[in-house]
Protein backbone atom coordinates (compact mmCIF):
# COMPACT_ATOMS: atom_id res chain seq x y z
CA UNK A 1 0.00 0.00 0.00
CA UNK A 2 0.74 3.09 -0.64
CA UNK A 3 0.25 6.86 1.15
CA UNK A 4 1.20 10.08 -0.30
CA UNK A 5 3.24 12.06 1.08
CA UNK A 6 0.17 14.50 2.60
CA UNK A 7 -1.43 11.68 3.72
CA UNK A 8 1.83 10.68 6.06
CA UNK A 9 1.89 14.40 7.32
CA UNK A 10 -1.29 14.37 8.30
CA UNK A 11 -0.83 10.80 9.84
CA UNK A 12 2.34 12.08 11.64
CA UNK A 13 0.03 15.29 13.01
CA UNK A 14 -2.60 13.17 14.32
CA UNK A 15 -0.62 10.47 16.22
CA UNK A 16 1.73 13.62 17.24
CA UNK A 17 -1.35 15.36 18.68
CA UNK A 18 -2.81 12.48 20.28
CA UNK A 19 0.75 11.62 22.07
CA UNK A 20 1.13 15.12 22.90
CA UNK A 21 -2.89 15.24 24.63
CA UNK A 22 -2.46 11.88 26.89
CA UNK A 23 0.78 13.17 28.30
CA UNK A 24 -0.69 16.40 29.31
CA UNK A 25 -3.70 14.37 30.92
CA UNK A 26 -1.63 11.89 32.66
CA UNK A 27 0.60 14.81 33.95
CA UNK A 28 -1.81 16.12 35.13
CA UNK A 29 -3.65 13.45 36.80
CA UNK A 30 -0.72 11.40 38.32
CA UNK A 31 1.98 13.92 38.64
CA UNK A 32 0.21 17.01 40.04
CA UNK A 33 -2.69 15.01 41.52
CA UNK A 34 -5.55 16.81 39.77
CA UNK A 35 -8.38 14.09 39.73
CA UNK A 36 -12.52 14.99 39.29
CA UNK A 37 -14.31 15.94 42.36
CA UNK A 38 -15.45 12.97 43.69
CA UNK A 39 -17.90 11.52 47.26
CA UNK A 40 -18.35 7.71 47.69
CA UNK A 41 -20.18 7.95 50.35
CA UNK A 42 -23.88 5.67 49.92
CA UNK A 43 -26.79 5.07 51.77
CA UNK A 44 -29.35 2.22 51.92
CA UNK A 45 -32.05 4.01 49.98
CA UNK A 46 -34.86 2.20 51.36
CA UNK A 47 -32.88 3.02 54.96
CA UNK A 48 -32.77 6.78 54.23
CA UNK A 49 -34.74 8.15 56.67
CA UNK A 50 -33.40 5.85 59.68
CA UNK A 51 -29.50 6.79 58.67
CA UNK A 52 -27.69 9.08 60.62
CA UNK A 53 -27.42 12.01 59.65
CA UNK A 54 -29.99 11.62 57.00
CA UNK A 55 -32.95 10.48 60.02
CA UNK A 56 -32.66 14.35 61.26
CA UNK A 57 -32.14 16.54 58.08
CA UNK A 58 -31.25 20.30 58.31
CA UNK A 59 -28.14 22.29 59.50
CA UNK A 60 -25.11 21.52 61.25
CA UNK A 61 -22.90 24.31 61.99
CA UNK A 62 -19.31 22.89 61.78
CA UNK A 63 -17.13 26.40 62.83
CA UNK A 64 -18.18 29.91 62.88
CA UNK A 65 -18.19 30.64 59.38
CA UNK A 66 -19.14 26.89 57.59
CA UNK A 67 -22.17 24.11 57.81
CA UNK A 68 -23.24 20.96 56.59
CA UNK A 69 -26.78 20.58 55.36
CA UNK A 70 -27.66 17.13 54.98
CA UNK A 71 -30.93 17.03 52.79
CA UNK A 72 -33.22 14.07 51.41
CA UNK A 73 -34.75 14.90 48.08
CA UNK A 74 -38.23 12.33 48.18
CA UNK A 75 -41.55 12.73 45.91
CA UNK A 76 -41.94 16.30 44.88
CA UNK A 77 -39.69 18.58 47.55
CA UNK A 78 -36.95 18.22 49.70
CA UNK A 79 -36.64 17.71 53.75
CA UNK A 80 -35.87 20.16 55.45
CA UNK A 81 -37.99 22.42 53.13
CA UNK A 82 -36.21 25.51 54.32
CA UNK A 83 -32.58 26.66 56.00
CA UNK A 84 -31.31 29.82 57.04
CA UNK A 85 -27.80 30.53 57.13
CA UNK A 86 -25.71 33.12 57.68
CA UNK A 87 -24.34 35.65 55.01
CA UNK A 88 -20.44 34.68 54.07
CA UNK A 89 -20.89 31.05 55.34
CA UNK A 90 -19.49 28.51 53.10
CA UNK A 91 -22.24 25.50 53.19
CA UNK A 92 -21.77 21.71 52.07
CA UNK A 93 -24.62 20.28 50.51
CA UNK A 94 -24.59 16.49 51.38
CA UNK A 95 -28.19 15.68 49.46
CA UNK A 96 -29.31 12.50 49.00
CA UNK A 97 -32.48 10.54 47.23
CA UNK A 98 -34.90 8.14 48.92
CA UNK A 99 -36.61 7.05 45.40
CA UNK A 100 -35.63 8.20 42.27
CA UNK A 101 -33.03 10.54 40.66
CA UNK A 102 -33.96 13.84 41.05
CA UNK A 103 -31.80 17.39 40.89
CA UNK A 104 -30.26 19.93 43.26
CA UNK A 105 -29.72 23.31 41.69
CA UNK A 106 -29.27 26.51 42.79
CA UNK A 107 -29.56 28.93 40.07
CA UNK A 108 -26.93 31.35 40.02
CA UNK A 109 -24.61 29.14 41.75
CA UNK A 110 -21.90 26.70 41.16
CA UNK A 111 -24.32 24.41 43.05
CA UNK A 112 -25.84 21.91 40.11
CA UNK A 113 -25.82 18.39 40.77
CA UNK A 114 -27.76 14.88 40.11
CA UNK A 115 -29.41 13.34 43.25
CA UNK A 116 -29.49 9.53 42.99
CA UNK A 117 -30.87 6.91 45.22
CA UNK A 118 -28.20 5.26 47.35
CA UNK A 119 -25.75 7.60 46.57
CA UNK A 120 -24.60 10.88 48.81
CA UNK A 121 -24.21 13.39 46.62
CA UNK A 122 -21.64 16.69 47.76
CA UNK A 123 -21.56 20.30 46.57
CA UNK A 124 -19.91 23.55 49.02
CA UNK A 125 -21.09 27.30 48.38
CA UNK A 126 -19.91 30.66 50.35
CA UNK A 127 -22.99 32.33 50.39
CA UNK A 128 -21.87 35.74 50.06
CA UNK A 129 -25.29 38.34 49.44
CA UNK A 130 -27.94 37.91 51.53
CA UNK A 131 -31.78 36.88 50.26
CA UNK A 132 -33.59 34.15 49.43
CA UNK A 133 -32.01 31.57 47.03
CA UNK A 134 -34.58 28.84 45.70
CA UNK A 135 -33.46 25.63 44.59
CA UNK A 136 -34.76 23.84 42.53
CA UNK A 137 -34.71 19.99 40.29
CA UNK A 138 -33.98 19.99 36.99
CA UNK A 139 -34.42 16.27 36.63
CA UNK A 140 -38.02 14.93 35.82
CA UNK A 141 -39.33 12.66 38.46
CA UNK A 142 -42.70 12.57 38.16
CA UNK A 143 -45.99 14.12 37.75
CA UNK A 144 -45.65 16.62 40.93
CA UNK A 145 -41.55 17.64 39.41
CA UNK A 146 -42.54 21.24 38.72
CA UNK A 147 -43.82 21.76 42.65
CA UNK A 148 -40.12 20.49 44.05
CA UNK A 149 -38.20 23.04 45.59
CA UNK A 150 -36.80 24.77 48.64
CA UNK A 151 -35.40 27.83 50.01
CA UNK A 152 -31.94 28.35 51.38
CA UNK A 153 -32.68 32.64 53.24
CA UNK A 154 -29.28 33.95 53.82
CA UNK A 155 -29.45 36.65 56.26
CA UNK A 156 -27.36 39.10 58.20
CA UNK A 157 -25.62 38.25 61.23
Amino acid sequence: MHLHRYEKYWLYFGIGTLIVFLSVLGVGAFAMGQHPPSHDAVVDPLQVSETPPFDDPGLVQIDDHTYVANLVAMTFGYRPNTIEIPVGSTVIFEVTSEDVIHSFTIPGTNVNMMVMPGHVNQATHTFTEPGSYLVICNEYCGAGHHYMQMTIEVVEQ
